[in-house]
């Protein structure tokens, strides 16, 4: 069975209709439509008759909306406003893609930034919101939040993907101009006497850092050393601060492999010798539900994923450094 169309006056006896119930004056009306107020009343009678129904009370100097008049108008505004609405979409220029990762402090500024970075010199088109924060463990979870870097933790919800990224590596690195006043730094022994760069119990009990410390005492026992009394030249909760002080020639620091890795390809930091300490724990990139559609958002996450393995191909061990070296 056929639905018969609804039959429905033109759409600029509407609009007039609109304009003059809003003034309540033809004479306005006039004014604002730049037509001439006969025609704006031919209009709105035209109107009524087709409706059945009186929209306006006519007095001697002004108008007046029926009951009917008051209710058309309020679905008029309403429709006219929507349609207004769809054509401003349809117009408006598309948003850029935009991809909202989020992680700690270290991982956002040390790791993610330089491959968004990379990324973006391939696709300017994309932007990018990174939420870094060591006291907030609930940025992963955000609606707008696509992608997130996590440690340690293989948990993932329903219709959440998650990718292993790397495996957790610690060694000391510093500057070349560092090594060349200080050392040479043999091996751990000759460590006790540096100004050594360590992360504050601060940092280690921020919301966001759910996993267990890995400290210098740790790294001096896990290369059979045990230094109860060490005392750093510099402390800090902030890593990205500890690694941009090692860059400046301040000390040594603990370099995780994937927060360092890019300044020791560009020669900003160097590994001493080769004692690294694995830990026993992964990084992964964890991909939001909402973002699993995303064209843009898994073009970066195989970009990263590709660009990692592609890394651990063609990396080869960093060696010690010598005071020597260019």
């Amino acid at each position: 069975m056929l639905l018969k169309r609804r039959y429905l006056p033109s759409l600029g006896s509407f609009a007039t209709f609109e304009v003059a119930a809003k003034h309540l004056s033809f004479t306005l009306a006039e004014n604002e439509l730049n037509v001439t107020q006969a025609a704006i009343s031919q209009q709105i009678r035209g109107l009524e008759k087709s409706l059945g129904v009186t929209l306006f009370i006519r007095k001697h100097n002004s108008l007046e909306l029926t009951l009917d008049g008051q209710r058309l108008l309020t679905a008029v505004s309403g429709g006219l406003d929507i349609i207004c609405d769809a054509i401003n979409d349809i117009n408006a220029p598309s948003d850029p893609p935009l991809i909202t990762c989020s992680g700690t402090n270290a991982a956002i500024a040390c790791w993610l930034k330089p491959l968004v970075d990379r990324f973006r010199s391939e696709r300017p088109d994309v932007r990018f919101v990174l939420l870094a924060s060591d006291e907030d463990d609930t940025l992963r979870n955000f609606d707008e939040v696509d992608l997130s870097v996590i440690c340690g933790n293989e948990r993932c919800e329903v219709g959440e993907s998650l990718y292993y990224l790397f495996s957790e590596i610690v060694q000391p690195v510093c500057s070349r101009d560092y090594l060349n006043q200080h050392g040479p730094f043999p091996d751990a022994q000759s460590l006790v006497q540096a100004d050594l760069l360590d992360l504050h119990r601060k940092h280690w009990t921020a919301d966001a850092i759910g996993w267990h410390p890995i400290t210098w005492d740790d790294w001096f026992r896990a290369s059979g050393l045990d230094l109860p009394h060490l005392s750093p030249s510099m402390i800090s909760n902030n890593y990205p601060l500890l690694v941009n002080a090692a860059v400046r020639g301040e000390g040594i620091v603990l370099g995780w492999h994937h927060l360092v890795r890019s300044l020791m390809d560009d020669g900003a930091l160097c590994a001493l010798f080769d004692a690294p300490l694995h830990v026993d724990r992964g990084y992964y990139m964890k991909v939001n539900q909402a973002s699993l559609d995303k064209p843009h958002v898994q073009e970066f996450k195989d970009f990263v994923l590709t660009g990692l393995a592609a890394s651990e191909q063609e990396r080869k061990p960093h060696g010690a450094a010598t005071g020597d070296g260019p």
